[in-house]
């Protein structure tokens, strides 16, 4: 069975068209508080917004003491034409038991609706099923949260249903819309 140090310990660096998806460096702070300083990048997540450059710089650290760990740590998105890194994505939680994880992203307000999501996700997805050999991946998302919604549907995930005050994220308890993607449907898309 996979485990999670056999792709935490040295977490590949996967390629889109147009993205790079890579770890982490200590250079993305600059980036990466770009858009986590933004209200509206930060409203549908389950983190606050980054008010001080400190913020990011600690988020960053984090990460990279995840990497040394060998634990469940995000890609960074990069516009590999820019070398911008606009947004993360990962597997948010992952049970290598059950085969089953979830998938998050963060990406910049001004990359927004022009496809990026999708195109990592994708390839996030694909590295799962194929990689992690996994049998379910799942998203959730805040049910006014329409754009990642969106997302969720174009990557060929399922509404299962809406999940009843499923977390207490910013003083309040929060409905969340469940989706989810399996591998016999990943394979028949693919």
């Amino acid at each position: 069975m996979i485990q999670v140090k056999d792709i935490y310990g040295n977490l590949p660096t996967l390629e889109t068209e147009r993205l790079r998806l890579r770890k982490v460096t200590k250079k993305d702070v600059r980036d990466m508080f770009e858009y986590a300083s933004n209200e509206k990048v930060s409203r549908y997540v389950n983190w606050e917004k980054h008010r001080k450059l400190q913020d990011t710089k600690e988020f960053v650290s984090f990460v990279l003491k995840q990497y040394s760990n060998q634990s469940i740590s995000p890609w960074a998105m990069e516009i590999k034409a820019l070398k911008k890194c606009i947004g993360t994505i990962d597997f948010v939680t992952w049970n290598p038991t059950h085969r089953i994880a979830e998938i998050g992203y963060a990406i910049s307000e001004a990359y927004w609706n022009k496809g990026f999501v999708t195109e990592a996700a994708e390839k996030v997805i694909a590295f799962g099923f194929e990689e992690m050999d996994l049998v379910r991946i799942q998203a959730r998302c805040f049910i006014e949260n329409a754009a990642s919604e969106k997302v969720m549907k174009k990557i060929g995930m399922s509404y299962e249903g809406t999940i009843r005050k499923a977390m207490f994220i910013k003083g309040a308890h929060q409905d969340l819309k469940l989706y989810s993607i399996l591998r016999e449907e990943y394979t028949r898309n693919a």
